[in-house]
């Protein structure tokens, strides 16, 4: 053989794996999940994702819930690729943590809206709260100014900027009752609701903590142009994918409204 007929089939032999090769990447690459995880909280938001994930079963999309018990990890984790989707957080905490930690994470869809409250077993009326009132408030930024928004709004303190979701108390420029507000990690704030006047508790911890929807609040955030929306999130690589749609109408479908409805009551309203 001679040596211009080697150099030949050398090339065919690479251009036959070089075209092999680029034809099973790019479908190996997009090839649809039949199987992911999902990271929620512990309590009953658990309890409606599984009635999600049965009809995510028709649609051929195997959920399995990954349960974490505070706010820190299920962002890390999905973005780091140890979990496929999370469904916990509201837009503006989302927001936070893209910008305080860099995550490349995307809103694919939404679940609902849930009421922030101000939670007392030492009053009835918010009208009755004593100057110097120890007031709990949760610890992250944007749970923390959405407390402190609510505060403002029944005008008993006054924000730099009411409209700005992240306010913190350093931007209280007025508090004519002198009350006392303490952060807490949202967690542990229902469990000591009994060392404060008031606390103000996001309603998935109030019901994990054991509060008294009914008799433990005694008042609610207005849900009207309420920007708090709940939402599923993925990794923006991902949000395009066929499995994560799947998921958001897995979510976004009757039985799930009718689930939401038997556990949560009129404490949370549906926003797809």
């Amino acid at each position: 053989m001679t040596l211009n007929k080697l150099s030949w089939y050398i090339v065919i032999g690479i251009s036959l794996f070089l075209s092999t090769f680029f034809l099973h990447v790019p479908f190996a690459m997009t090839a649809d999940k039949s199987k992911i995880k999902l990271s929620v909280m512990e309590g009953e938001e658990a309890t409606v994702w599984k009635v999600a994930i049965e009809q995510a079963k028709k649609a051929g999309l195997d959920v399995e819930l990954v349960y974490f018990s505070d706010y820190a990890l299920p962002n890390d984790a999905v973005n780091a690729g140890d979990i496929d989707a999370n469904a916990f957080q509201h837009t503006p905490y989302l927001n936070t943590q893209i910008m305080q930690r860099g995550y490349k994470l995307s809103i694919v869809g939404y679940t609902f809206i849930t009421p922030i409250g101000i939670y007392s077993r030492k009053i009835k009326d918010i009208k009755d709260l004593r100057d110097g009132a120890n007031v709990g408030i949760p610890n992250d930024p944007s749970n923390g100014g959405r407390a402190l928004l609510l505060l403002d709004s029944l005008g008993l303190i006054k924000l730099k900027d009411p409209q700005n979701v992240l306010s913190s108390p350093f931007d209280i420029v007025e508090n004519p009752k002198n009350l006392k507000i303490r952060e807490l990690d949202a967690g542990i704030l229902g469990r000591a609701i009994n060392d404060f006047d008031i606390a103000i508790v996001n309603t998935n911890w109030a019901l994990v903590t054991g509060l008294d929807l009914q008799k433990d609040v005694i008042v609610w955030e207005k849900v009207e142009n309420n920007p708090y929306n709940n939402v599923i999130v993925v990794r923006t690589i991902d949000k395009d994918e066929p499995w994560v749609k799947k998921l958001v109408a897995a979510y976004n479908s009757e039985p799930v409204r009718a689930k939401l409805k038997e556990v949560f009551g009129t404490a949370v309203q549906t926003s797809w």
